[in-house]
C-alpha cells in the first residue's frame, strides 16, 4: 500500500485528488496539507511513501522550499510535484530540490498513477510531454566547460546502467535489457554513484543530462 499525503492550498483540489486516489487498492491518502510548513509536520507525524506538492502556495513555505527541507529530514520519502506550471525552469528547480517527479494538473489521472506508482518504488518520473526539449535545452547550458574526467573513469556497462537508471528503468528492467543479474545492476549503480559523488536519483538524472546520456523517440 502507497501511503499519500496531499499537500495544496486549494481544498477542492486536495478533495478531487483524494477521490481520484481512494478508489485504487495499491493508494492510500493518508493526509492532506494545506501549505508547505503545514505539510512537513504532517509529513514527519504520518510518514508518507509519497507526498503530493503543490509548487505555489501563498501562505508559508513553498512547494520547492518544503521539497528540499522534506528530502533533508525525510530521504526515504518521495516527494512528487503536482502543478499547473509547464515550464522548464520549475522542472529543473524541482530537480535540484531533490523532487523525484514533476507532473501537470492538467495531465491525465492515469498519469498521475503512473507517476505516483514510479516514484514510490524509487523510480523518477518527469511529464512526457517537454522531455525532450527540456534535456537538449539542460545540456546546451550545461556542457560548457563540463569536466569528463570523473565520467571517463566508469566502465562501459558502468555507463549503460547509469544511463537506463536515469530513463528510470528499474533495476530488474536494467537487468534484462543487459542480461545480467539484478545484484549486478545495483553492485554498478553503487559504483557509479560512488565514483560520481552522487546521492539521490535526481542528482543521478541531472547528471545523466548534463553528459547527453539520456535518449528519446
Amino acid at each position: 500500500m502507497i501511503k499519500i499525503l496531499i499537500v495544496d492550498d486549494h481544498a477542492m483540489v486536495r478533495s478531487g485528488m483524494r477521490l481520484l486516489l481512494g478508489g485504487k487498492d495499491d493508494i492510500e491518502v493518508v493526509g492532506e496539507a494545506s501549505d508547505g510548513d503545514e505539510g512537513i509536520r504532517a509529513a514527519e507525524s504520518l510518514r508518507p511513501d509519497v507526498i503530493l506538492m503543490d509548487l505555489s502556495m501563498p501562505h508559508g513555505k513553498d512547494g520547492l522550499t518544503a521539497a528540499a527541507e522534506l528530502k533533508e529530514r525525510m530521504p526515504e520519502t518521495a516527494v512528487l510535484i503536482l502543478t499547473m506550471h509547464d515550464d522548464d525552469e520549475y522542472l529543473f528547480r524541482a530537480i535540484n530540490a531533490g523532487a523525484a517527479g514533476y507532473v501537470l494538473k492538467s495531465a491525465p489521472h492515469e498519469e498521475l498513477l503512473t507517476a505516483i506508482r514510479s516514484v514510490a518504488k524509487g523510480d523518477a518520473y518527469l511529464y512526457p510531454t517537454a522531455t525532450k526539449r527540456l534535456m537538449n535545452e539542460y545540456v546546451e547550458r550545461m556542457k560548457r566547460g563540463e569536466s569528463s574526467d570523473v565520467f571517463d573513469t566508469l566502465s562501459e556497462r558502468e555507463k549503460e546502467v547509469l544511463a537506463l537508471a536515469a530513463q528510470g528503468y528499474a533495476n530488474k528492467e536494467i537487468a534484462e535489457q543487459l542480461v545480467i543479474s539484478v545484484k549486478t545492476v545495483e553492485t554498478h549503480k553503487s559504483n557509479v554513484m560512488e565514483k560520481l559523488g552522487l546521492k539521490t536519483r535526481p542528482e543521478l538524472i541531472k547528471y545523466a543530462m548534463k553528459k547527453g546520456l539520456l535518449q528519446f523517440d
